[in-house]
């Protein structure tokens, strides 16, 4: 057991980067273009406009093909992507690529959903008191809609958990890796259940702190 323990620091450390970067890109990628599907969907933004209409039809279309492909499919189509941006298709840096592409659709539909669910009088509100929809959209939409925007960043989170598990297939490394190519092929048993359980430990501790912090911006309304 402490051999596989020993193990584990360096797995742990690359499923946490990967985690990290691809939540920080898909954050900010995700929801941009969450804000403007939102944008394109809601007539105070978009006016009645056939072009948003059209632009915001094909959006969809993109976003939904995009999450409709299974992410060991996804992760070997994107691997020229991986090559032209951080010079290489293997490692860790190489599997941050497909897994902000996973997350970007998934967490892009999860903001246009939350700002969805604003109250259309605040918007009214602001468009009475003259502000802009720039100053409607960041300053009364998001932070309106901040305890579902913390809850659907974490479900990504532990969306992002699984789908690095299996970066193993393009020498991502992480813990999937480890409880794969050390666990099962090599028959460590050991190795697989400290993999395993601290996989599951990371899960409970990013679902309790988005749950916490969720909680925490209710309470202060």
């Amino acid at each position: 057991m402490n051999e596989a323990l020993s193990l584990l620091a360096k797995p742990l450390g690359e499923t946490l980067l990967m985690i990290a970067a691809s939540t920080l890109i898909a954050g900010i990628l995700g929801g941009l273009v969450g804000i403007f599907l939102f944008a394109l969907s809601n007539d105070r933004f978009a006016g009645k406009h056939r072009g948003a209409r059209f632009a915001k039809r094909l959006a969809d279309r993109a976003i939904n093909m995009l999450r409709s492909f299974p992410y060991i499919i996804l992760m070997v189509l994107v691997l020229p992507l991986s090559r032209l941006i951080v010079g290489t298709s293997l490692g860790t840096l190489a599997a941050i690529v497909p897994l902000s592409v996973a997350a970007i659709p998934f967490l892009a539909r999860i903001v246009e959903s939350a700002l969805s669910e604003v109250d259309s009088g605040v918007i009214d509100a602001a468009i009475s008191c003259a502000a802009s929809k720039t100053r409607i959209l960041f300053a009364i939409l998001i932070p309106e809609a901040l305890p579902s925007l913390v809850s659907g960043l974490t479900l990504t989170m532990i969306s992002l958990l699984g789908y690095s598990a299996m970066a193993g297939v393009i020498g991502g490394g992480g813990l999937g890796d480890l409880a794969i190519r050390y666990g099962y092929q090599r028959f460590r048993g050991d190795v697989m259940a400290v993999a395993v359980v601290t996989i599951i430990i990371l899960v409970e501790l990013i679902q309790f702190s988005g749950t916490a912090i969720a909680r925490s911006i209710r309470a202060k309304r």
